[in-house]
């Protein structure tokens, strides 16, 4: 540690004397050295740009590798992958190329909405088998939409992980794992877009939004690729989850409702996924727990109380009935009993329902139904742990 000390203080005191000995004569040492720092923190700038196009441009090769992979059947073994190699056209003239679009060479003509694209991803893998993809030449549509083409690639994987299990296209994925930091990156990309995007809503939503965190849904929902997404992209998921919940909690304009219900679906779809459902659930119920503390201490002052938040709490009370009852169709229910903030709002379920009655009975309405449906998930996880 000492000699590094030692070192840096000597490297120090060389470029104080580099930049005394070669400053112009107009310019004192210190503006100099201003000057000198711009320069190299405009250089260091172009540089990451430089170098963030350039890990855009590989994650979309890794991309079209992985696909092409996928329908060229390279994780497949024994005979099955001989005889897909035998139907196979022998010259590339007669091949199609599925899934060329799959994140590159995307123009503003070309590119298409998502359900449009699985229908002509359908149509095009029906008549032959599936080739492996060229590389493109042009620019990379990252450059020009990043999200729209990681959209895409995802869109095309589960597409063709439905074929797989379907038996329409027989591949063997048990070695995906060495290619899935592919998909986790490329969800990763997608977070940080959402994320991006919903703190600065614009209304209309564009169905791109939707679309995308209902295809999120369905891949953390998918069990060969959900390990791998959660590995990575915890927090980020997480950071979505607020970032929802803070849009709901803090808009005040006159015309917040119609943003409040496109936000309050998207949790919705992500709270179909069992795998989120019991982060979201606890962190609703968080906000829901907190916000009859507040009122109940209000109350009991007879103070005012913030008229904004008591309206947007009901869309949060809405994006909890939907959930949980999800959790009852379920034919088990892993929210547990060490939920706490599960069990924090039923032991205060019944006073607060008592006390906040004739103030506030709309409120105490919904919170009634919301004890009802914990309480049969309550019992639900009794009966499936008292269960040998």
């Amino acid at each position: 540690m000492d000699s590094q000390v030692w070192y840096l203080r000597i490297s120090k005191l060389a470029l104080a004397l580099a930049i005394i000995r070669s400053k112009p004569g107009d310019k004192s040492s210190r503006e100099y050295t201003e000057y000198l720092a711009k320069v190299v923190s405009g250089q260091e700038s172009e540089w990451r740009e430089k170098v963030e196009t350039l890990e855009a441009e590989i994650l979309q090769l890794r991309q079209k590798l992985l696909l092409s992979k996928i329908c060229s059947g390279s994780f497949k073994s024994g005979d099955s992958s001989s005889q897909l190699q035998a139907q196979e056209p022998g010259t590339s003239e007669n091949t199609l190329t599925v899934l060329e679009d799959s994140g590159c060479d995307l123009s503003n003509e070309q590119r298409t909405e998502p359900t449009e694209m699985s229908q002509d991803f359908v149509e095009s893998c029906t008549p032959t088998p599936f080739p492996s993809l060229p590389i493109g030449k042009k620019h990379c549509a990252t450059l020009e939409n990043p999200l729209s083409s990681h959209m895409q690639f995802l869109h095309r994987l589960l597409e063709l992980k439905s074929w797989t299990e379907s038996g329409s296209l027989k591949t063997n994925l048990s070695h995906f794992e060495n290619n899935s930091s592919t998909v986790s990156d490329s969800v990763f990309q997608l977070l940080d877009g959402l994320i991006t995007f919903y703190r600065e809503p614009k209304f209309p939503f564009s169905s791109f939004w939707t679309e995308a965190v209902d295809t999120l849904a369905r891949l953390i929902s998918d069990c060969d690729l959900s390990n791998h997404i959660l590995k990575k992209c915890s927090k980020k998921l997480k950071e979505l989850e607020e970032t929802l919940l803070q849009i709901i909690l803090r808009n005040s304009r006159i015309n917040r409702f119609q943003v409040q219900h496109y936000v309050s679906q998207s949790l919705v779809t992500l709270g179909s996924c069992s795998l989120l459902r019991k982060s979201i659930i606890s962190l609703l119920l968080s906000e829901v727990n907190s916000f009859i503390d507040d009122l109940d201490a209000i109350s009991q002052v007879q103070a005012s109380y913030d008229v904004t938040r008591y309206e947007n709490i009901f869309s949060l009370f809405w994006i909890l009935e939907q959930l949980l009852q999800k959790e009852n169709e379920g034919n088990t229910s892993d929210m547990g009993n060490d939920n706490q903030e599960i069990q924090k709002f039923l032991q205060k379920h019944d006073e607060a329902i008592f006390q906040l009655s004739d103030t506030f009975p709309l409120l105490t309405f919904y919170l009634w139904r919301l004890g009802i449906l914990l309480n049969s998930i309550e019992i639900k996880t009794v009966e499936d742990n008292s269960l040998p």
